[in-house]
């Protein structure tokens, strides 16, 4: 099939790989985000699937919105049989769904119906999932609602990151979206709808939703700062600035003897920093401070004369 595949983050590129590699299905095209501002410099750069499909000699669109007249008529001269779309980040007008003969087809990183919308991985984290995994469906206008072609699973291990496991996903994910692609070219697969029950949303996880707050279970705590790294990153505030808590040590707080903590409460070793949780004590691994680079903990503990006592600062009600 002649494809024109749509994506925009590193994580669509080894499903943009994989399509180009397959003998079966020419990439004619590929579209994404506009190029944006990035670094020290603010430059305009390309977004990573751009990148790759001009190393690759592919012609990339990048239109401001979807809907775009232009954009629209390029498309049709393209004339595409199918378009698998991987994090593209904007929504398909039904004048853009309508080009391909047969749609548009989205590799989602949840086992629909649920966690549908913007971080299936992170919501997953953030809810305790032990199994995730990733589906193809057939898009429409509704959010990710469309009939779905297939999916694979991922089990969830106990220290994954959302990065951590969206790495794993994008890899399996990119064969089953060139199974999918196979499978709608030669007839043999065909979309089911999805169930009615179990539907979960999933929304972009916000820099304040990703603010930790003390008071919570520390295995809250804990899936908070897991399912926030590498994007947006937990936070707390200490002296009124922002500390980012890059991540935690496994079972933290046990057997360390700082059993009696507050909330927010910080006792500083010799080499561990303990923080109090609605629960049990929780030990901080990696902090990063305001303007400077990721340290251990123990290290910005030092560094910061932390006294007796000393609290995380609590968020304003």
């Amino acid at each position: 099939m002649k494809l024109v595949f749509a994506g925009t983050p590193e994580v669509a590129v080894p499903a943009l790989d994989t399509l180009i590699a397959s003998a079966r299905h020419e990439v004619a095209a590929v579209v994404t985000r506009p190029d944006a501002r990035a670094g020290r410099g603010r430059k305009l750069v390309p977004s990573p699937v751009a990148q790759r499909a001009e190393e690759e000699g592919i012609e990339v669109l990048k239109p401001a919105r979807p809907r775009d007249e232009d954009f629209l008529a390029r498309l049709r001269e393209i004339g595409p049989d199918c378009c698998p779309v991987v994090a593209y980040g904007a929504l398909l007008p039904r004048v853009a769904l309508d080009v391909p003969a047969r749609g548009w087809v989205n590799l989602h990183f949840s086992l629909l119906p649920a966690w549908r919308g913007a971080a299936p991985v992170q919501h997953a984290l953030l809810a305790g999932d032990e199994m995730s995994g990733a589906s193809t469906f057939l898009i429409e206008e509704g959010l990710d609602s469309g009939p779905v072609y297939g999916v694979v699973t991922e089990e969830v291990r106990s220290r994954d990151t959302s990065g951590d496991l969206l790495t794993r996903l994008a890899f399996a994910g990119a064969g089953l979206l060139a199974a999918t692609m196979d499978g709608i070219e030669n007839g043999t697969l065909q979309a089911v709808p999805q169930p009615q029950e179990g539907v979960s949303l999933a929304p972009k996880i916000s820099v304040e939703d990703a603010r930790i707050d003390w008071a919570a279970p520390g295995l809250r705590v804990d899936r908070v700062v897991r399912a926030c790294s590498p994007a947006p990153g937990a936070w707390t505030a200490f002296r009124g600035e922002r500390l980012k808590v890059r991540s935690l040590l496994p079972d933290s707080g046990a057997g360390s003897g700082a059993a009696a903590l507050a909330p927010g409460e910080l006792r500083v070793g010799k080499n561990a920093v303990h923080v109090g949780t609605g629960s049990h004590p929780v030990e901080l691994e990696w902090v990063q401070p305001q303007g400077k680079k990721p340290m251990r903990a123990a290290d910005w503990a030092r560094g910061s004369r932390i006294e007796q006592g000393a609290r995380f600062d609590a968020p304003v009600p």
